[in-house]
């Protein structure tokens, strides 16, 4: 659903992505693996029309969308949960959520519809829906950014670095719920520095160093390639 080619992209001073080729296919799971700094942040901006690439190609179901803004790309069908959640802290979780919802918000019906899934997907939200989302644990807190995500219906959804900073039993809570999504037909495309669970859960996965792809291939065997295993697995 999501093909990325001779990608290059920045931010004024010079470029952080050089000549990146990713694939994410439809219904399947893809893990971007990298340091701080790699560029996964910087390509999951561009794919989503945060930042204008300098050069290359994207395409999203078949339609290039290079040059397409955020809200096209939500209309389009993609949902991007940024790294540092981004809640409003002050509003309710409730609130938070529907504001996800917003290109649909004409439909009421579904936009219900959608809200109660994320509150079963999530049986916390529900307890705390009306509490304000900075009053909530970080791991509650990530899950109301992955939900407020979810509330747009897409194709295909963006996760940046979702475990950061969440205790160990938080870190499994939020990667099953990834693999539910995942089940439901939403393809997934998930930058992970915890590389050990996300290879456990992706079909696909892609190493970032220095804005560049240096690895890809199926999950599997990038788990088995010592390169991945001693920069990422601590073997």
């Amino acid at each position: 659903m999501i093909t990325v080619s001779g990608l290059s992209a920045g931010y004024g001073a010079g470029d952080v992505l050089h000549s990146v080729d990713i694939t994410a296919p439809e219904g399947e799971l893809t893990v971007v693996l990298g340091a701080n700094g790699s560029g996964k942040s910087t390509l999951f901006r561009t794919i989503s029309g945060v930042l204008r690439p300098t050069a290359g190609r994207i395409e999203f179901a078949g339609e290039d969308t290079t040059r397409s803004s955020t809200a096209a790309m939500v209309r389009k069908g993609l949902a991007h949960c940024p790294e540092g959640r981004h809640l409003f802290p002050r509003m309710s979780v409730e609130k938070n959520l529907l504001l996800g919802a917003y290109s649909n918000r004409r439909q009421k019906a579904r936009v219900q519809s959608l809200l109660e899934r994320n509150y079963e997907m999530f049986p916390i939200l529900r307890d705390k829906s009306n509490q304000p989302a900075g009053s909530l644990s970080g791991g509650q807190q990530q899950m109301v950014a992955i939900g407020r995500a979810l509330m747009s219906d897409p194709k295909m959804l963006i996760l940046d670095e979702p475990s950061m900073g969440l205790a160990p039993l938080i870190t499994q809570q939020v990667f099953a719920a990834i693999v539910g999504i995942n089940r439901e037909g939403i393809g997934v495309v998930l930058a992970e520095q915890n590389a050990r669970s996300a290879l456990q859960i992706a079909s696909s996965a892609y190493v970032l160093s220095e804005g560049r792809v240096v690895l890809s291939g199926p999950a599997e065997q990038l788990a088995d390639d010592p390169a991945v295993q001693k920069a990422y697995l601590g073997v």
